[in-house]
């Protein structure tokens, strides 16, 4: 394990010295809001925050680091489930909130420049008001940067249709542990030029360098959209519907798993104008997408024959754009209203669509073997389950202790169906003891070699994804 130097009062005071007034927060109140993200209730102070305005001062701090040997991890907006913008060593946070801006739209070539701290929800909106598209919208997309999406490999419901955030992003202005500025790639849709270091970059959770800027393809915008809400009895036969719909000819442009709980617990906790039934154990919620209305309302006739063959008892179609609003926020509020109802675990499952049955019905029968509750949704198109697991009444045992056998085997299920330990989440802090369950020791140790290089310190982020 490495050791660290401490930021003792002369040495932070001759590091904030370096930079304007402001850059830092060194106050323990002030720091308290970069303690934690949205992970369980892990909480790690650091010992100070910077927030730079431009990539050279980004570059200062990293030599400044290494040269004392002092952590550092860049931080997005803190809404990550994996524990991987904690400073668990201490250190300095790099907190991108100043860096927001859109650099260039480039209308022609179809891309945009943008900084790390601009949030996701802002871009997609700016861009749209050019008739452009970007579909990598996680269900924090109201707050969380643009940075972190990247650093994490963050996904969201339209990666079904469009493709994984790994198709977006073109290029990337990194800063390496030693304060070296580099692009990693081209302003390219091809890129056969060496080792693609733009792809490895994306999803290091921060292990290797920090984006500083980014260069994101876009697509023309979809002229208008369908939403369906299919109810069924047994949430398995949700699952098994997922891969007869994409069987018979659909790619819906979303397409999602709520567990009848999930939505009775957003009901309880969030003003929804939704009524359940008594019978109805899971949903699907499915947006169709394309050029006209009169094509999507045929498309959308002939799916809901294949679903309600399936077995499905009802279908609803959202008839107003604020009723498709109101499904589409019951989904996304799903997470905070399950973390208002108790205290919880998220893990962030993904298998082969066609698999996604197997796996519901495996994490329920483990959690009656271990005793735990979980409530499950997520991006069923991609096969990406979100896996909550209930405190409620468990003992501390069992809670603290007992439970990790059991989240493990929810991952040894997930990977012997072909899946894998995390969809979009990334491995941070809290999943980064179940990776030999994926990898072999040498998939591991090639990992750790790419780490060294990058950061023979170990100063960037240490101790996400593995020891």
């Amino acid at each position: 394990m490495n050791s660290y130097t401490p930021l003792d009062p002369i040495l932070l005071a001759q590091l904030t010295g370096l930079f304007s007034k402001g850059s830092f927060k060194t106050v323990p109140e002030e720091l308290q809001k970069y303690a934690h993200d949205e992970t369980e209730d892990l909480v790690f102070l650091p010992e100070a925050v910077f927030i730079p305005d431009n990539t050279d001062d980004v570059s200062r701090l990293l030599s400044w680091c290494t040269l004392h040997n002092v952590p550092v991890v860049a931080r997005g907006a803190g809404t990550g489930l994996s524990g991987g913008a904690l400073p668990v060593y201490k250190g300095i946070i790099i907190s991108f909130e100043r860096m927001n801006q859109l650099i260039e739209l480039d209308e022609r070539n179809q891309q945009a420049t943008v900084q790390p701290g601009m949030i996701t929800e802002v871009f997609m909106k700016l861009v749209e008001e050019k008739s452009l598209y970007y579909p990598v919208d996680p269900a924090s997309k109201g707050s969380c940067y643009l940075g972190g999406n990247v650093a994490t490999c963050s996904g969201g419901p339209r990666v079904v249709k469009y493709g994984s955030i790994r198709e977006y992003v073109l290029n990337l202005e990194v800063v390496l542990a030693d304060g070296s500025v580099i692009w990693t790639g081209a302003n390219t849709i091809k890129y056969a030029s060496g080792y693609n270091l733009t792809q490895l970059m994306i999803g290091s959770e921060g292990t290797l360098g920090v984006i500083t800027a980014m260069v994101l393809k876009l697509i023309p915008r979809p002229k208008t959209n369908i939403l369906l809400l299919a109810a069924f009895t047994d949430a398995a036969v949700a699952c098994q519907t997922v891969s007869a719909i994409f069987r018979n000819g659909f790619t819906p442009s979303a397409l999602e798993f709520m567990e009848r709980e999930a939505v009775d617990w957003v009901l309880e906790h969030e003003l929804f104008v939704f009524k359940t039934d008594e019978i109805t154990g899971a949903y699907l919620l499915i947006e169709l997408d394309g050029s006209t209305l009169e094509t999507l309302q045929i498309e959308s006739e002939r799916l809901a024959e294949v679903i309600y063959a399936a077995g499905s008892h009802d279908i609803m179609l959202a008839d107003t754009a604020a009723q498709k609003e109101s499904w589409w926020q019951l989904r996304r509020s799903m997470a905070t209203s399950v973390k208002a109802h108790s205290v919880y675990k998220e893990e962030d499952t993904v298998v082969p669509r066609a698999e996604l049955a197997k796996l519901l019905e495996g994490i329920k029968s483990i959690g009656r073997t271990f005793n735990f509750k979980s409530v499950c949704y997520g991006h069923a198109g991609d096969g990406n389950m979100h896996v909550n697991i209930i405190r409620g009444d468990m003992s501390d045992f069992d809670w603290n202790i007992r439970l990790k056998e059991g989240i493990k085997e929810i991952f040894a299920l997930t990977v012997s169906l072909g899946g894998t330990l995390s969809g979009e989440h990334g491995i941070g802090w809290v999943q980064k003891e179940y990776m030999q369950i994926k990898f072999a020791q040498v998939n591991i140790d090639l990992m750790k070699g790419i780490k060294a290089v990058f950061d023979p310190q170990n100063i960037l982020n240490p101790g996400k994804i593995f020891n």
